[in-house]
């Protein structure tokens, strides 16, 4: 058990590296995404005033700026899931590290504890492991139905970035 203390702080400082590189790659992205979209905007703003009657200008900002925005927000929105999916990846693999090491951990404190169980105390030692046994497999199941729970939340905003992406596409056609 004394292993734990170091595994924590061990584990820590990748959270908070992951966390720190996480922030990072998002400022990059909107760092990224303002600039272009002041380029976009200068863009298409010189192209507007190029426009001879009111009729022509707003078709133009209806065709191609809304549908460009439109097409830009959806690509952020991707860049940003697909950071905060690795991160969440990362922190997740890392938390599974430590339930498994601390289960580990608590078994051998159990296991201990019950080999070194004053004699005529069986029945109690059978019951308690028993139970502990339970609580430990009840446990295990609450994480696999939050994992596949935090799966199908990621599925469903996959779901709903593909379908802006493909409104924002079929707008553009039409």
């Amino acid at each position: 058990m004394s292993k734990s203390p170091q595994k924590a702080i061990d584990a820590s400082r990748v959270v908070s590296r992951v966390a720190m590189e996480s922030a990072q790659a998002i400022a990059q992205i909107n760092q990224k995404a303002t600039e272009e979209f002041a380029e976009l905007i200068q863009k298409r703003v010189t192209e507007l005033m190029k426009a001879q009657d009111p009729k022509t200008a707003f078709d133009f900002v209806h065709a191609e700026v809304l549908q460009d925005a439109a097409k830009e927000v959806a690509h952020y929105h991707q860049q940003l899931l697909d950071v905060l999916r690795s991160g969440n990846k990362e922190m997740a693999d890392i938390a599974e590290v430590m339930i498994q090491d601390s289960k580990t951990d608590l078994i051998h404190f159990v296991n201990d504890a019950t080999n070194n169980a004053p004699a005529g105390s069986e029945a109690y030692v059978s019951v308690f492991k028993t139970s502990f046994n339970n609580a430990l497999q009840n446990f295990d199941l609450v994480r696999a139905a939050m994992a596949d729970s935090f799966s199908h939340f990621e599925k469903s905003v996959e779901s709903m970035t593909s379908l802006t992406t493909a409104q924002g596409a079929s707008k553009k056609k039409s």
